[in-house]
């Protein structure tokens, strides 16, 4: 049967099709029927009468495009089809040659790639491309075909012919006549040098969680890099510089000198302007400048990957994948902007790993953008919030996604991903969500829930996280890993560092630190914490200008609604992570107007000051809730609190803490 065909799979082959008509060997318009192979989905359209009639998962060659001889890679541009063969035989024949050899594939398990059931030869028609000595796609025995290794069809993993399920060639196979035209289209992203090469790749911006992670995954899967920051030419934080350099990263001056003849690339974010003294110097030296997206995007595309994505959770939720993965025996990999606490007991810095699979774990960003280039195996989509995009921006940045995922995708049950959903896996609460969370409770310290017959125990609280296993339980569950093999990962979940992470408790106030920077993830960990304390204490450190500016009214709304009356509120001045962004805001005029609203709010001063007025201030029964975002310093600065509670006397009678 024929599947059903998205509006965004038929959209996207018919403008790859309108594209091709720019290649050598191209017909003058769309022909009355064509299959156009998107390489890089591995997706195979139907075109009729310009039309997109039906889609399926394909294989073309591990090795990528190209049409050398002896390659073992699948050939770009215009083919036509030259000959169908195999119209009587039955399912599973096996043929060689181009001829049945009398031998069935009954679906038995094999090492070897059996070409099966139905054989669509290809007749090149770019002279120097596919047709011509020594590229010449009908000589080298490029086809359509059937295969024994169905389970992994929609991945990269042919030998350079384009492979189906033998039920799909079948339905293509009775689709199309000799002499139909087929256009195979190159993936469309930056040409990346080897990054296991013998040169290295430079990171301007080590110190920054994506960039870290990046270069430790390349050092990990055998590369070279070194790196540079200018937090690290300050002598600023010493104890990540050293993390990275016991993975054989060398640190040097962001002054160009990490540029040279040995310098295979420059990495850089959206945060790196032109003035930097690496970038200029590798645009003098005609060095490769690669941006952060792409390189994982490379990484990405090469891998059966899990790209997690969203407007919160995105951190836990790849965190708990990954376990999960790593606890059912798959060993993956992980490159990630949250540290896994799991990984730093390893030793490691935690937002990267190198598993022997072919499995990769990524937390997909969509603040800058990026998101839209990645080509994940499975899409997670988490959750539509306002964050650093209006919602609509984001959106459409989620459905370039959805139409990029090679495999599955998991999507939320929010109402506002249902435009998103179609044939999606859906998690959630709701009834109508094929893994559903239920008899959930929520307990100071974690939680109980059941999806189906299974129970699940998670060991850090709240009912976001809740949400948060459901996704990852969804994500493992469409690449084969049952609900029985997730039960003990999640219930020795470890967590990622500050993301409501306790640093203990000193006479009865718990202090913990949480990663929040917009209106939601804050909610999130106010309600988490009110299952713990008897009163919260809560301090918020808005990050950044821009984003501040953004969200200037959904604080105030967020903080009005969630403090109650008994709470207080500490708001630090905003920090500023550097750039040319106008510092015309102060974290005053946001509390100015959350004080309007009736909640006890007060600007803090400076950082010594809101330590001792929280350890005169605090009592038995309290939860200090340090929220922020990227500044690393406000873990210490947590502890710094605690530290302060722990040697000041008790200000009130002890108060017994909440034991829901």
């Amino acid at each position: 049967m024929t599947p059903p065909l998205d509006s965004l799979t038929a959209t996207r082959a018919l403008e790859l099709a309108r594209k091709g008509l720019e290649r050598s060997g191209a017909p003058p318009e769309i022909p009355p029927r064509l299959i156009v192979v998107d390489v890089e989905r591995q997706r195979a359209t139907l075109i009729e009468t310009g039309e997109a009639k039906a889609s399926w998962p394909v294989s073309t060659s591990e090795r990528g495009i190209g049409g050398e001889a002896d390659s073992c890679r699948t050939p770009p541009g215009w083919h036509r089809i030259q000959r169908k063969i195999g119209a009587e035989a039955d399912a599973g024949t096996v043929f060689s040659s181009r001829e049945p050899t009398g031998e069935v594939w009954r679906g038995d398990t094999r090492g070897d790639d059996l070409i099966l059931t139905r054989i669509l030869t290809l007749d090149g028609l770019e002279t120097g491309v596919n047709r011509g000595d020594g590229c010449d796609s009908l000589s080298r025995f490029i086809y359509f075909h059937g295969t024994n290794h169905e389970a992994l069809v929609g991945r990269a993993v042919s030998h350079g012919c384009v492979r189906m399920t033998n039920a799909d060639v079948c339905a293509l196979f009775a689709s199309v006549q000799d002499g139909d035209l087929v256009l195979i289209v190159p993936p469309a992203q930056q040409s990346i040098p080897d990054p296991k090469g013998a040169k290295h790749f430079h990171y301007a911006g080590l110190g920054g969680s994506g960039m870290s992670a990046l270069a430790q995954f390349q050092v990990m899967t055998g590369g070279r890099a070194s790196g540079s920051d200018r937090a690290f030419d300050k002598g600023e934080r010493a104890a990540q510089r050293s993390e990275v350099e016991a993975l054989s990263i060398a640190v040097l001056p962001q002054d160009g000198s990490g540029i040279g003849p040995d310098c295979a690339a420059l990495v850089v974010s959206t945060a790196i302007e032109e003035q930097v003294p690496d970038f200029a110097a590798a645009k003098a030296q005609g060095i490769p400048i690669v941006h952060r997206s792409e390189l994982l995007a490379h990484f990405v595309g090469a891998r059966r990957s899990v790209a997690v994505t969203g407007t919160s959770g995105k951190s836990t939720v790849t965190a708990m994948v990954f376990e999960i993965l790593r606890g059912a025996g798959r060993d993956p990999s992980v490159v990630t902007g949250g540290d896994l606490r799991l990984l730093q007991a390893q030793g490691l810095p935690g937002n990267a790993y190198a598993g022997a699979s072919d499995l990769l774990v990524i937390e997909a960003d969509e603040s800058d953008g990026s998101l839209v280039r990645y080509a994940p195996s499975v899409g997670v989509i988490l959750n539509l919030q306002r964050d650093h995009k209006e919602m609509n921006e984001v959106e459409a940045m989620f459905s370039t996604l959805r139409a990029r995922v090679r495999e599955s995708l998991v999507v939320g049950d929010d109402p506002n991903l249902d435009a998103l959903a179609g044939a999606a896996l859906r998690f959630g609460f709701s009834e109508p969500a094929d893994v559903r969370g239920q008899d959930v409770e929520l307990l100071p310290d974690g939680s109980r829930f059941r999806v189906e017959d299974t129970v699940f125990t998670l060991p850090v609280p709240g009912a976001h996280n809740v949400a948060n296993a459901l996704a990852a339980i969804a994500a493992c569950r469409t690449l084969g890993v049952v609900l029985a093999e997730m039960v003990a990962p999640l219930a020795a979940f470890q967590g990622v560092a500050r993301r409501f992470e306790s640093l203990g408790v000193a006479r009865g106030v718990e202090v913990v630190a949480a990663f929040a920077h917009n209106a939601d993830k804050v909610a999130a960990s106010l309600k988490t914490a009110r299952l713990r304390g008897t009163r919260i204490l809560a301090v918020f450190q808005p990050h950044g200008y821009g984003p501040t500016r953004f969200l200037r009214n959904d604080f105030v709304e967020t903080f009005a609604r969630e403090i109650s009356t008994d709470d207080l509120l500490w708001m630090l001045e905003i920090h500023y992570a550097g750039g040319t962004a106008a510092r015309d805001l102060s974290s005053a005029d946001i509390v100015a107007e959350i004080a309007a609203r009736g909640v006890a709010a007060e600007f803090a001063q400076s950082r010594a000051w809101l330590v001792e007025r929280i350890a005169r201030e605090a009592r038995p029964g309290d939860l200090v809730l340090v929220m922020g975002a990227r500044d690393a310093s406000l873990t210490a600065f947590a502890g710094s609190i605690l530290a302060a509670i722990a040697n000041a006397e008790v200000s009130a009678t002890a108060v017994p803490r909440n034991s829901v």
